[in-house]
């Protein structure tokens, strides 16, 4: 807390004056800003009130997959013939057989009812990036005055929710309401409890009355399909005659912040935009490094027990927990999974996390820059594709002899090069603009990290030799008593947007408020363009013998790493140097949401989509559309409660003080005594600044306006953030100066600390 000097001051000119010009009472001072007191007292009197869990009587293994219409309820529950018929089409992406669909409804009804649920629910992600939600009841009438229940194929099967109320991006038009979800047998159904009741949950893909996706499940089912074709197409090359499907998979780590629901509901800018847009630096940050991987707060530990608890029912595979690098800040990681069941895992995670923050007076925050000056939250993508049985991105000891990896991996290399722009797209959105580049996160140019060994490898390759690596060999420690380390191939690099991490690619670049469904879709896709490529190549090689696919292999390799070798960079990322050599590359750079998303829209990428039967032209660019139309409308939200906060909240507190001080320096002078306005100067001269600044802000919310979505999204850009960001400026050099008794908002210090 700032010193109270000048209200014990104003107190003693009181005690003199006999209550004159100077007079203050203590509790009008206070109530000034009484939701803060309020909040701070709230939180370090808080006593946890939810019911302790217990491990020990029902162990984690017992609760996992328990809410879930999994494999083993489904061995249980279906006739053989059914089960079989169904596990082939997740396991193998046969065709669903329709004709199965009213014995698994049965099985699923009587299943969910005995767990106590009521309703159904056909889940779906429209493009608002949340999910969505209808539900009907099992109940149906009976025309007897009574009711039974009430489950079939079709409901299973289809829904029909309205299609003109999502964004569509031109596809749909307000009169044009029909629209569709599909049931994704690929994504198991799941109970989702409330304390009073249950519903079954039916992840499901969601399209207009004409076909067109609009949802983020349905281009990521598409770019799935994509990967599998013209992966099975190299293995084949490669000798098997007969492969197994092929997937992606993906792990994602999740970053967020907590801060007590007090704090959070005294700060109108975390409740409307997420994220604080205003807040001066407090005395101690994250410099100290004394908060990553520390001890867990108690609150916050039991908090992430009841989060494991309900993940793990839901079958999401929790690994990982513990604190992250900034104050306040912390991570949770599942364990690999289908890429696609992942995607919905990471939408209930996201869920999950944020209700159960509520029971422990907590709000969580997924906004990837909640705090400014201290690191902000990413949704680092691990992705590796493979089948059930290997992982094709598995190097193995000898990496230069393994021809399949090689291709594989120079099949990432060329695809992140050559759909840059598409890449980057993926991840841009407003809160990311934030984030990416801080030297906390990677800069918006797309590199790929591969480490020394690998990059050892393909350089030989590209130069015409057998890219022999090098042995890995052991870490020595210094310490007797430890065992030597096997020393992995390559050192990590935290700075790369794309690294290779021993049998996986971690794309850190994604944000943590995401869904990762977008990201993946881009991923799938332009890999399996590139599979594609080579695919090509190696199919019109003269011949198949061992020797000759070695050498079509090392041919292909050579001109991967010609044209799209320059990608590679395993220095930091977040030196200014790296951004003069990846202009010298020619590496694209688009810094912010806007200037992305332009640079994606172009007729390579037009046709790549729609050739990999993953996005039509005409898909593809209503998406566009819905992300740059969200950017602005985040943004103007964003402007609007600076504007309305600096005007309300800030220059009324910094008035408020303004008078107490001169009121102080009448006193004095009227009793003779010296008095300085040193204070009072730079405040009256702040207050100016502020109200200037206040009303050029506004000047640019009312210019943004102009009917063009794309001028409008440059204009947030260029003239509203700006805007934003100096009246932030003269505002954060007032909390300052301005004492506790006045300041109206909790500051950094209260919420990122007091716990």
């Amino acid at each position: 807390m700032k010193p109270r000097f000048y209200a014990v001051f104003g107190a003693i000119l009181q005690y003199k004056q006999g209550g004159g010009l100077c007079a203050r009472s203590r509790e009008s001072e206070i109530s000034m800003n009484i939701s803060r007191l309020n909040a701070i007292a709230a939180v370090t009197n808080y006593r946890a009130t939810a019911p302790a869990l217990d491990f020990s009587k029902t162990p984690a293994r017992e609760i996992f997959g328990a809410n879930v219409f999994n494999d083993r309820i489904m061995r249980a529950r279906l006739a053989k013939p059914v089960y079989q018929a169904l596990r082939r089409t997740i396991e193998r992406g046969e065709k669903l057989d329709v004709s199965i669909a009213d014995a698994v409804a049965e099985a699923m009804r009587d299943w969910a009812i005995g767990m106590g649920a009521t309703h159904y629910a056909h889940v779906f992600y429209p493009l608002t990036g949340l999910t969505a939600e209808k539900h009907d009841s099992f109940l149906e009438p009976d025309g007897k005055g009574g009711a039974m229940t009430e489950f079939t194929a079709k409901q299973l099967i289809r829904g029909e929710p309205d299609a003109s109320s999502f964004p569509s991006g031109g596809i749909r038009a307000t009169f044009e309401a029909r629209g569709y979800t599909a049931w994704d047998v690929t994504s198991p159904a799941y109970i989702l409890e409330n304390p009073n009741g249950r519903t079954l949950c039916i992840p499901t893909a969601y399209c207009s009355w004409t076909g067109e996706a609009l949802d983020k499940k349905t281009p990521l089912l598409r770019s799935m399909q994509a990967l599998n074709v013209q992966a099975q197409r190299l293995l084949r090359i490669f000798g098997q005659k007969n492969p197994d499907r092929v997937f992606a998979t993906a792990g994602c780590e999740q970053e967020y912040f907590l801060v007590d629901r007090n704090f959070f509901f005294a700060r109108p800018d975390l409740i409307s935009a997420g994220r604080t847009l205003f807040g001066a630096k407090p005395p101690k940050g994250q410099e100290m490094e004394d908060q990553y991987f520390g001890a867990i707060p108690e609150r916050v530990l039991a908090f992430m027990l009841e989060v494991e608890r309900e993940l793990y029912k839901l079958g999401v595979p929790v690994k990982t927990r513990h604190n992250e690098v900034a104050p306040g800040q912390y991570e949770l990681a599942p364990v690999f999974e289908n890429a696609n069941v992942a995607a919905d895992h990471q939408y209930l995670t996201m869920t999950v996390l944020q209700r159960v923050a509520q029971k422990y007076g907590m709000a969580c925050l997924l906004h990837e820059k909640p705090f400014a000056g201290i690191n902000g939250s990413g949704k680092h993508l691990n992705w590796s594709l493979g089948t059930r049985k290997a992982n094709l991105l598995e190097p193995g000891e000898t990496p230069h002899a393994n021809m399949q990896f090689l291709a594989f991996c120079a099949a990432v290399i060329r695809a992140v090069d050559k759909h840059a722009t598409l890449l980057r797209a993926s991840i841009a959105h407003a809160g990311n603009d934030h984030r990416l580049g801080a030297n906390e996160a990677p800069p918006a140019i797309l590199s790929i990290f591969l480490g020394e060994q690998l990059t050892e490898v393909f350089k030989q390759i590209a130069k015409g030799g057998s890219g022999k690596a090098q042995a890995p060999g052991f870490l020595t420690v210094g310490v007797d008593t430890l065992p030597p380390l096997p020393k992995d191939a390559g050192d990590r690099n935290r700075t790369s947007p794309f690294a290779f991490t021993g049998n996986k690619f971690e794309f850190r670049a994604v944000g943590s408020s995401q869904s990762v469904a977008g990201p993946l879709v881009i991923l799938n896709t332009i890999v399996a363009d590139s599979l594609a490529y080579i695919a090509d190549e190696l199919e019109a090689a003269p011949a198949r013998t061992a020797p000759a696919l070695g050498a079509a292999v090392q041919a292909v390799i050579r001109k991967i790493m010609k044209a799209h070798g320059r990608v590679i960079f395993n220095g930091d990322n977040y030196a200014a140097a790296w951004q003069q050599e990846a202009a010298r590359r020619g590496l694209p750079n688009a810094p912010d949401t806007a200037e992305a998303i332009r640079a994606a829209e172009n007729a390579a990428n037009d046709e790549m989509l729609s050739r990999m039967g993953v996005l039509s032209v005409r898909e593809f660019h209503s998406r566009n559309e819905i992300y740059l139309e969200k950017y602005v409308k985040e943004v103007m939200t964003e402007a609007r409660l600076s504007f309305e906060i600096a005007k309300t909240l800030i220059f009324p507190a910094a008035v408020s003080y303004q008078k107490l001080l001169a009121e102080t320096a009448l006193g004095l002078k009227a009793l003779g005594q010296k008095h300085c306005t040193t204070v009072l100067d730079e405040l009256c001269g702040l207050a100016a600044e502020l109200q200037a600044r206040i009303e050029a802000l506004r000047t640019a919310i009312a210019q943004a306006g102009n009917g063009q979505l794309a001028a409008h999204a440059r204009h947030c850009r260029q003239q509203v953030i700006p805007a934003m960001d100096a009246v932030r400026a003269v505002a954060d050099q007032l909390e300052s100066i301005v004492p506790d008794e006045f300041w109206p908002l909790p500051t950094y210090q209260e919420m990122l600390f007091i716990k």
